[in-house]
């Protein structure tokens, strides 16, 4: 069966609430590993990346329940 993006931003989510952080090397480890290489990428600064369709979904699911904290390279509930 063909995972999708929505469904990555659904992990996300769900992980989030339930431990109020997810770190973004934890988050790309276990895309990686359970839904597929197709969901990263290396960005142009040479950091490996969620893809953009995740992104996407991801913020479209959490509606600003979820923000980004750039020191820490991680998303937390707030």
């Amino acid at each position: 069966m063909e995972v999708t993006a929505q469904e990555v931003a659904e992990w996300m989510v769900k992980e989030i609430r339930s431990t109020g952080t997810l770190y973004q090397t934890d988050a790309i480890e276990y895309v990686k590993a359970q839904f597929g290489e197709q969901f990263v990428f290396v960005n142009e600064n040479g950091n490996t990346s969620l893809s953009k369709e995740v992104k996407k979904a991801f913020r479209k699911l959490h509606g600003g329940k979820i923000a980004w904290d750039r020191d820490g390279f991680f998303w937390a509930w707030t």
